[in-house]
């Protein structure tokens, strides 16, 4: 099947589930697939061009015009947007459905139930992610990072905010007091220096770098990405 994929933990799932797709984003980190913009100015004319059998976009990742003009253009179009870890089985189980291969390990029916509840989840703690600096943003309830971290024991302080990823200053995620604060490699790209400056803000929060990628990146990640994070999160 000739598939184009504008998501990158699409991509990277595809792969994994032996269906390499003819073009992707520059965002995927496929070195060996070619390119066709990125996830937000996607070349749709190049993609027409390409006369694919399917293309894979995600609400958060795409924008609306995007996938609209691509169904305008006659291309069957699988939109997948799990917000949660509980729905990362079901959506593994639809791409690998609509691209007619098998679905991996562990992410059939009962079995993805039965991994989740196979998961330990430690005693809770007050948690913040930062996504974005310059403005500073964090990420709220209905989100699948939020989702990953609560498997970890992890609550966002600002779970009830109503923005999903609302802008915040450092003064104020201190007067949540956190325990833990994470600051992913993407967006943006969150470096030690950064992390200094935050620990300076926040004395009495654990701050902790981590792979961006494992905390918002869901598909056939997320088992490994899970234990990685639960890794980093132990470390001193």
């Amino acid at each position: 099947m000739r598939v184009v994929s504008l998501v990158p933990s699409a991509t990277e799932t595809l792969v994994e589930l032996g269906v390499e797709p003819i073009a992707c984003t520059r965002f995927c980190e496929q070195p060996g697939i070619a390119t066709v913009g990125g996830t937000k100015d996607p070349r749709v004319g190049e993609i027409v061009a390409l006369e694919p059998d399917l293309v894979v976009v995600n609400d958060e990742e795409n924008r609306f015009e995007d996938a609209a003009g691509l169904l305008d253009a006659g291309l069957p179009v699988h939109s997948m947007s799990p917000r949660s870890v509980a729905s990362v089985g079901p959506a593994v189980r639809a791409l690998a459905d609509v691209v007619e291969v098998a679905v991996p390990s562990p992410f059939g029916v009962a079995e993805w139930d039965a991994w989740l509840a196979a998961q330990p989840v430690p005693r809770p703690e007050r948690a913040c992610v930062l996504v974005w600096r310059r403005p500073w943003m964090s990420m709220a309830a209905d989100t699948y990072g939020s989702s990953l971290l609560e498997r970890l024991g992890l609550v966002s302080v600002l779970a009830v905010d109503p923005a999903r990823y609302p802008e915040v200053s450092l003064e104020e995620i201190a007067a949540y007091a956190p325990a833990v604060v994470l600051l992913p490699s993407e967006p943006y790209p969150f470096k030690d220096r950064h992390a200094s400056e935050v620990a300076a803000a926040l004395p009495a929060a654990r701050v902790r770098l981590v792979d961006g990628r494992d905390l918002f990146w869901w598909g056939v990640r997320t088992p490994t990405a899970l234990d990685r994070l639960r890794a980093t999160l132990g470390e001193q």
